[in-house]
């Protein structure tokens, strides 16, 4: 199955990507492979696998990649955290005044 994935780096950013493999051998492949691992992981080494989801195509894998990406990092954090309920508040512009 393929699945989008977020790993948390040694300097605390995170870094999102979609796979088909096994997610722990990706894992591995970012910790330990210089030719497989992200460019951006390997000075961020070591990794850890902090979020997780499955998904029945790479194609929508790949879709939801791109779309956490562009997440701030409280957004993500909350994802992370499981606090789907802050979502649409992080997702306000900062211009935005808040709802009464």
């Amino acid at each position: 199955m393929p699945f989008m994935y977020i790993l948390r780096c040694r300097d605390g950013s995170y870094y999102t990507g979609s796979t088909d493999k096994d997610p722990e051998l990706r894992l591995w492949e970012h910790n330990h492979d210089e030719h497989l691992a992200a460019r951006y992981t390997i000075k961020r080494r070591p990794l850890v696998l902090v979020y997780l989801e499955e998904f029945e195509r790479i194609d929508a894998a790949f879709a939801r990649e791109k779309q956490v990406q562009r997440w701030s990092r409280a957004k993500k954090q909350a994802l992370i955290d499981g606090r789907g309920h802050d979502l649409p508040v992080l997702s306000r512009t900062r211009r935005e005044p808040p709802a009464r």
